[in-house]
């Protein structure tokens, strides 16, 4: 009976020891995946933060680089003001007044025309191409709808204007050839009816003259006899 009980002892401490073995080892597992799991992932943010490190800096570089290079017109004119009154500022400690505002006037002067000749050759360019883009479209519209309907009207007064003189002049010239040529014929007609009259005229009177004088001799010469 003691024995029996002794081993209901011994087994529920073997059963029990088993059961906190696997209990460390899962914990241990446990343990061991979540280490792994926060060892990767503060790699993989590492890594990350120093790409997005690269790429921040980067985009300041151009950033800074694209400010420095088309710095605004306010900016500029603030730049060029400060300059100069620094600049008196710190020129009259040391010199005249005089030289001091002379320089910053210079200086703001020479950077107000710097500005505005960059800004100008700028908006100049700028506004040349789209000038010249705005006036070739315009232009190439109104020369394609409004020239050609121009030279079609124009063209089609002048043909028109050439074509009724040259059909007045030829119409005209050939009216007055035909009066001409009437005229002519009847010049002609009477002519050769006023020549054969006086032809025939002419030959009848010597014929009959000769006719005459001949029955006139016979019969002066018949009676004289």
């Amino acid at each position: 009976m003691w024995c029996s009980r002794e081993n209901i002892g011994l087994y529920s401490v073997l059963i029990l020891f088993h059961f906190l073995n696997i209990l460390l080892k899962w914990f241990l597992s446990l343990s061991l995946a979540c280490f792994i799991h926060s060892f990767f992932f503060f790699l993989s943010f590492f890594f990350l933060s120093i790409y997005l490190f690269g790429f921040i800096v980067s985009v300041s570089i151009y950033l800074s680089i694209y400010h420095s290079f088309f710095i605004s017109i306010y900016l500029s004119i603030y730049l060029s003001h400060y300059l100069s009154v620094c600049l008196c500022l710190s020129l009259s400690l040391c010199f005249h007044i005089y030289l001091s505002i002379y320089l910053s006037i210079y200086l703001s002067i020479y950077l107000s025309i710097y500005h505005n000749v960059i800004i100008s050759i700028y908006l100049s360019i700028y506004l040349s191409i789209l000038i010249s883009s705005y006036l070739s479209i315009y232009l190439s519209i109104y020369h394609n709808v409004f020239i050609s309907i121009y030279l079609s009207i124009y063209l089609s007064i002048i043909m028109s204007s050439y074509l009724s003189i040259y059909l007045s002049i030829y119409l005209s010239s050939s009216c007055l050839s035909i009066c001409l040529y009437v005229c002519l014929c009847l010049s002609l007609s009477r002519f050769f009816h006023i020549y054969l009259s006086i032809y025939h005229n002419f030959f009848i009177s010597i014929y009959l003259s000769i006719i005459i004088s001949s029955y006139l001799s016979i019969y002066l010469s018949i009676y004289l006899s």
